[in-house]
This record gives C-alpha cells, sequence and structure tokens, in this order.
C-alpha cells in the first residue's frame, strides 16, 4: 500500500495544521479562499468506511491508503503495487497534482521477501523526484 503526502509548490499557504488523535491532520484555513475537493475513484471501501481517495484543500493534496483492486489483487507485489501507484496517479490528475508534486511516500509491505518488487515499482514512478 503507498500513501502519498503532497504539497503543491506553485502558490503559499497562511493556513496552520495541529494534530488531532487517531491520526487525523487538520488543516485550517481562511474559509473564504479554501475550497474543498473530495476526489472518489468508485472503490468498494470508500462509502463502507467513509473516505475519499483524495482530498484537496487549498494546496495540499491528500491521498488514503491505496492498495490495488481487481484484477490485480491476485497478481504479485510489484503488479499490485504498479496498480496502487497507477490508481494514485489518477487521484493526483483529477486534484490538478502530479506524481512531481509528491513530497512524502509511506510504503507498507506485508511480506519483506516482496520488498524489492515493490521497491521497484515505488523506484519507476519516484526515481527522479525522490519523495522523503
Amino acid at each position: 500500500m503507498v500513501i502519498p503526502h503532497l504539497r503543491r509548490r506553485r502558490k503559499s499557504l497562511t493556513g496552520s495544521f495541529r494534530r488531532q488523535p487517531v491520526g487525523v491532520q487538520v488543516f485550517k484555513e481562511d474559509a473564504a479562499v479554501t475550497q474543498r475537493q473530495n476526489i472518489s475513484n468508485g472503490g468498494a471501501f470508500e462509502a463502507t468506511f467513509g473516505y475519499s481517495r483524495a482530498v484537496r484543500v487549498g494546496d495540499h493534496v491528500h491521498v488514503a491508503g491505496t492498495c490495488a483492486q481487481a484484477p490485480h489483487t491476485t497478481g504479485d507485489a510489484y503488479e499490485q503495487s504498479t496498480s496502487a501507484l497507477s490508481i494514485i496517479g489518477k487521484a493526483l490528475e483529477e486534484a490538478g497534482a502530479a506524481f512531481t508534486d509528491v513530497v512524502r511516500t509511506v510504503v507498507f509491505v506485508t511480506d519483506m521477501a516482496d520488498m524489492e518488487a515493490v521497491a521497484r515499482a515505488h523506484s519507476e514512478v519516484f526515481g527522479e523526484i525522490r519523495p522523503a
């Protein structure tokens, strides 16, 4: 599963962050300037758990935990990773962003034997971008 966090580089921000329990991050900015854009890819769990694939608020885009979707769920770790990254790429594009805007990724690997395959997929997308 790959979770990118990105900040758009084109505009400066005037808001502030504050930490919330259970890992929720709240961005506060002048409501007159900020619009919220929820982005869905129609995944089965979005409605069940009440979340969006990605949310854009101002210059920030946050992408939720993403894993492979059918028919890629039975593939090897590389195929599953490239599927997840493709879903993330589409969400970023809908938010007006791109992989080149990503500043941080978090990758969860359930079997360390798959680490090289997951790293290869990640490197193909982020090799020159090199997020944190």
